[in-house]
């Protein structure tokens, strides 16, 4: 039986792109709106490499967010797909949330991306995040300074982390979004396969526990997703670095590291899929997979050209 709501009985449905810099705190900000965890947080930036879609229902809208890779000015090819994406999102959706770390304030990063927002049709909202930790005078001059550079529709303060601000951003997202069928059946929170889910909590997994040892060449795949009799899952998983060295960082010394990736991805998993997880990691070399344009379609990017 279909819901009612998606049939377009005074119902509305929108996609609502968040932008920023790196760390700003898109996904954190994502996952409060949705209410579940549908994309991977991380202290390190660029986290977030392709779009995903968090969906959730306010009232009678559904709202589908696409979280956007950091918008930075890009220096290697992985890079400039990562900005192209983030950009064509904001293009698609019919609101776009621009991101400010308000403890950072408008700094460079910041100014690029509001002096680019004229080319964005979409309306647009200005959301200042982290405000728990910064001045109520500073958020204000913040505020004003932002609605100068750019055109937004609506200003909003919230702080990702403490929910504080979210409900307010949701309410009026819900009001601004076309009236129109739902895209999604009601009980759905992403459009990405849970395989590739699975695969992002490893990836932050992996960069939770290594911080700085691990460069940004590495990525993580599902191979094989296979339920057993009891209803267990059993998952293989391989974990993609460019150098030798690298490879021995992600193992560690007798295994350990790669078994506390492990220990810590399958709990989260499991969690997510309410089953019992069997996950296999394997670590692996592949020279220049960062010039692969297989895997960049794997990750949900454009390959670009040079």
């Amino acid at each position: 039986m279909v819901d009612a709501h998606t049939q377009g009985d005074n119902t509305s449905c929108g996609f609502i792109a968040l932008i920023g810099a790196p760390n700003a705190g898109k996904s954190t900000l994502l996952n409060a709106l949705v209410g579940s965890k549908v994309s991977i947080i991380s202290h390190k930036v660029q986290t977030t490499r392709a779009l995903i879609r968090g969906i959730t229902i306010e009232g009678r809208s559904q709202l589908i967010f696409v979280d956007t890779p950091g918008i930075f000015p890009p220096r290697r090819r992985l890079d400039r797909a990562m900005v192209t994406t983030a950009w064509s999102g904001a293009h698609e959706a019919d609101l776009v949330g621009v991101l400010i770390d308000a403890r950072k304030g408008l700094d460079e990063e910041a100014e690029q991306i509001l002096g680019r927002l004229s080319e964005v049709k979409a309306r647009k909202l200005l959301v200042l995040n982290k405000i728990d930790l910064v001045a109520k005078e500073m958020l204000l001059t913040l505020a004003n300074a932002a609605n100068k550079t750019a055109k937004f529709e609506a200003t909003f303060m919230v702080s990702a982390l403490t929910g504080d601000g979210v409900g307010d951003l949701k309410a009026w997202l819900a009001e601004g979004v076309p009236a129109g069928p739902w895209h999604y059946p009601p009980d759905q929170m992403s459009d990405a396969p849970v395989r590739q889910l699975a695969a992002e909590i490893t990836r932050e997994k992996l960069f939770e526990r290594l911080h700085q040892e691990l460069p940004y060449h590495s990525t993580v795949e599902t191979e094989a997703w296979k339920e057993l009799r009891a209803g267990d899952i059993r998952i293989e998983q391989t974990i993609y670095v460019e150098r030798e060295s690298q490879r021995k960082i992600v193992l560690g010394k007798g295994g350990q590291t790669i078994k506390a990736i492990g220990e810590a991805a399958r709990k989260e998993i499991a969690e997510i899929v309410e089953a019992k997880v069997h996950l296999f990691l394997f670590v692996k070399v592949r020279e220049g997979w960062g010039e692969d344009p297989e895997r960049y379609r794997a990750m949900g990017l454009d390959f670009p050209k040079e």
